[in-house]
């Protein structure tokens, strides 16, 4: 029960969207971050990112048909994301999911930010890097149904077939984030959680 305890103070703890906006325009204005060890490249980091939100708030679009798998979801879920306001994937991921969640009652998103809640981050971030951000889908009692990063599936699919076309891992990486950030447009990121809402599978805390 000691999962489930965490996962509850921290819904509790969360905030919202606009509230997280709110934050990192204020950490810009400000020349922070909302990690402990702020470096003049989480800085950087971290204002490239507002931007990027900014551009996907007005750009993304989410497919009707993908529309239709989210609100046919009847039972309410809460999405929450583990991020860092420096975090690249996380300026991809947010706007995306947050359109999501408010084309449909079923879904209630909500952000934690990593370094306050580090009994999550512990929990449920163990890709070693902890600089990806992580969504934990819960179910009404907040039990975890699904637990997803954006470099997942699909992230690793681009960037094998690009390195098995042209040869250098690093290459591959560089040119799946020009197609992440500048072309996706989120449907890989899309694609995976319609392909996660279809094939729904309970997790045993």
């Amino acid at each position: 029960m000691i999962i489930q305890e965490i996962i509850q103070k921290s819904v509790l703890k969360s905030i919202s969207y606009d509230e997280y906006l709110l934050v990192i325009n204020s950490l810009v204005k400000e020349n922070k971050t909302t990690g402990i060890q702020q470096t003049e490249q989480k800085i950087n980091f971290t204002k490239l990112n507002a931007s990027r939100m900014r551009r996907l708030d007005k750009t993304i679009t989410i497919p009707k048909q993908a529309i239709s798998v989210f609100q046919n979801i009847n039972k309410k879920q809460t999405w929450l994301v583990i991020l860092e306001s420096w975090c690249a994937d996380g300026a991809q991921t947010i706007p995306i999911l947050n359109k999501i969640a408010i084309s449909t009652s079923a879904i209630d998103l909500k952000i934690v930010l990593r370094d306050e809640n580090p009994e999550l981050m512990d929990q449920f971030l163990t890709n070693g890097t902890r600089s990806i951000p992580k969504l934990i889908i819960l179910d009404q009692a907040l039990n975890v149904l699904h637990q997803w990063g954006p470099r997942s599936e699909m992230a690793t699919k681009m960037v094998i077939a690009y390195k098995n076309q042209n040869g250098k891992i690093d290459d591959a990486f560089k040119k799946f984030l020009q197609i992440w950030y500048n072309k996706d447009k989120g449907e890989a990121i899309i694609e995976e959680l319609v392909h996660m809402s279809n094939h729904s599978t309970n997790y045993i805390l």
